[in-house]
């Protein structure tokens, strides 16, 4: 069926429905932040890993928790710190005293969606463990792989500022997340909102009582439709270039990979259909680049002596691409 004005390729009624119950939902929880909800489920939609950064007490945690409640799914939560083996993370083989063999007990990683609470305050070791989950959905462990589910996702958090205790994650497991959300103060009206919620207890909605909104099945299915979101050959170009851009600036040192090409392509699908829409326009690329580009960059000593930051950078780099007509 060809796409018209009128008429769209994909029925999207009951995937709308569901978006804006749980869009109501996580509005019930938490105040404003309408940004990182936005590109928490677009990443989710579009099969991917998320990283929210931000300081203390901007909702981080709770954002990831909300959105597993919201979804019918096996879910875990893993809280990193200095002292936390590999093992702790992916499981570890017994020996059976009763049958005289080794038994492998699952470690949390198995789970449809696993919450890595301040992700940065493990070393090297353990955070290196979630490298071939994060990308090959397995995990090799005594010789032995062991498959995760198809609905897979990471929800990490980490503390931008805090230095002490913390180890800075490699360049290769950045790549792993499709998105990196950065998580902001409220402005005044919101935080004001948030301070009535408190003062009134009746006002404030438990993470238990939440409902599931879509279960594991749905959401296989709406992510399989990300795959029929059309793109013209146009965007295809800007993309490319917005990536290109990324390479030839003078306060990058390394610019985005084609895998950050390809990521920013799925992203812009997914965001499109969560605008009830089964095309992509330059806006929805606009939308998501920031969050997609910005953890795979290196910026200059130069550019971070004077102050620049990846995110700030990538912002001005789209900028500079003309958006095709």
């Amino acid at each position: 069926m060809e796409q018209t004005n009128n008429q769209p390729r994909i029925d999207l009624t009951e995937f709308s429905q569901k978006v804006n119950v749980i869009r109501q939902s996580i509005a019930s929880v938490i105040v404003g932040q309408e940004m990182p909800v936005n590109l928490l489920l677009t990443a989710i939609l579009a099969d991917g890993h998320v990283l929210l950064e931000g300081v203390p007490g901007v909702a981080k945690t709770l954002l990831a928790r909300v959105v597993s409640q919201l979804l019918d799914a096996r879910f875990s939560r893993l809280q990193f710190t200095p002292d936390l083996m590999p093992s702790d993370v992916l499981g570890t083989t017994v020996f059976n005293m009763k049958n005289s063999e080794f038994d492998f007990h699952r470690g949390p990683v198995f789970a449809d969606v696993v919450l890595v609470d301040e992700i940065n305050r493990a070393p090297a070791k353990t955070q290196a463990a979630l490298f071939e989950v994060m990308e090959e959905r397995q995990a090799s462990i005594d010789g032995t792989t062991y498959a995760l589910g198809d609905l897979f996702t990471v929800l990490a958090t980490q503390n931008p500022v805090e230095q002490e205790g913390t180890y800075k994650l490699p360049e290769a497991q950045l790549d792993r997340f499709l998105m990196k959300i950065s998580m902001l103060y409220p402005t005044i009206d919101q935080e004001v909102a948030i301070l009535q919620r408190h003062q009134s207890n009746a006002r404030l909605v438990k993470l238990e009582h939440l409902q599931p909104v879509l279960t594991r099945d749905e959401l296989l299915r709406y992510r399989a439709l990300v795959a029929n979101v059309y793109v013209d050959n146009s965007l295809l170009v800007y993309i490319a270039q917005v990536v290109q851009q990324t390479r030839s600036d003078r306060a990058v040192y390394l610019g985005a990979s084609p895998r950050a090409a390809v990521a920013l392509l799925r992203s812009s699908k997914a965001f499109a259909l969560l605008q009830g829409r089964d095309f992509v326009t330059p806006d929805d690329i606009k939308y998501v680049a920031p969050s997609v580009l910005q953890h795979r960059m290196m910026l200059t000593a130069e550019a971070e002596m004077e102050g620049h930051t990846a995110l700030k950078v990538v912002q001005r780099l789209i900028n500079q691409v003309k958006i095709p007509n």
